[in-house]
């Protein structure tokens, strides 16, 4: 029979992020949506947003049908404005910011790497990396204000193993990598951590690409692997990371790909 303790400690671990603030960008369906729900699950106050009006609208009402703490803001993080939008926002209703999760990303190509334009490569970099990094600087002050917190950078194990026909997606998951390593050394004086989840074939929309394509396919996903992984089998770690039990665990990439090589 588990002890009074014990019990005690597993209620109060359901709660661990009991009056933390959250922001969790792309986070209207797929693996951003479990995130923000399991934060909110763990006691957390979460800001989601898209930048489509319609999944906003639909993530709002799912989340707070099942009692969670949820708001929700349209927002495009590629443009200026929306992100200081954003950040207001979460001001505006919760007074304060503890956590933020980058989980937005565009891949505009699936081909051959000598045919993308330029005008694919600006895009990608622009909502993958550049964005992630200005929504970071605009964050990170608020978080410093409440005496530090924690930021999640999603990407992916292709960041390991760039693959050239999604050249420009797989080299800013790898630039990704080493902008969670950069920002935990320079918020450290915050006391921000910044860790990183290099996610593995998940069932997401862009899983299906890379399943319908040869091409990757057949050297991404191992033989033998039983299944891809689904989107709330990342949200555990990412409210793990965002809690007191990792508050040694900073400038990380963890892998969650169920065994999948991604690095040695």
């Amino acid at each position: 029979m588990l002890s009074q303790a014990t019990l005690k400690r597993f209620d109060e671990g359901k709660n661990v992020l009991h009056g933390k603030v959250a922001i969790v960008t792309g986070s209207t369906y797929g693996i951003g949506f479990a995130i923000a729900r399991r934060l909110a699950q763990d006691g957390a106050c979460v800001l989601l947003c898209s930048r489509k009006r319609d999944n906003v609208d639909k993530a709002i009402e799912q989340l707070k049908a099942e009692g969670l703490n949820i708001s929700a803001i349209q927002c495009h993080v590629g443009n200026k404005e929306d992100r200081e939008k954003l950040v207001a926002t979460a001001i505006e209703i919760y007074g304060k910011i503890d956590i933020l999760v980058c989980n937005v990303a565009v891949n505009p190509f699936v081909g051959p790497i000598l045919d993308t334009t330029e005008e694919m490569w600006e895009k990608v970099f622009h909502i993958n990396v550049i964005s992630t990094f200005f929504l970071i600087k605009l964050v990170a002050p608020h978080i410093q204000k409440q005496g530090g917190g924690s930021i999640i950078i999603c990407s992916s194990f292709i960041g390991y193993i760039p693959h050239p026909y999604v050249g420009p997606y797989s080299i800013t998951k790898t630039t990704l990598l080493g902008l969670t390593n950069i920002m935990a050394q320079a918020l450290r004086f915050m006391n921000i951590r910044v860790n990183g989840l290099a996610l593995g074939i998940i069932n997401t929309n862009f899983s299906k690409v890379i399943l319908k394509t040869p091409e990757l396919s057949s050297k991404l996903i191992p033989l033998g692997v039983y299944r891809i992984g689904e989107p709330q089998e990342c949200a555990g770690i990412a409210s793990f990371l965002c809690s007191e039990d990792a508050s040694y665990i900073n400038g990380e990439n963890i892998a969650v790909t169920g065994g999948m090589r991604g690095r040695l």
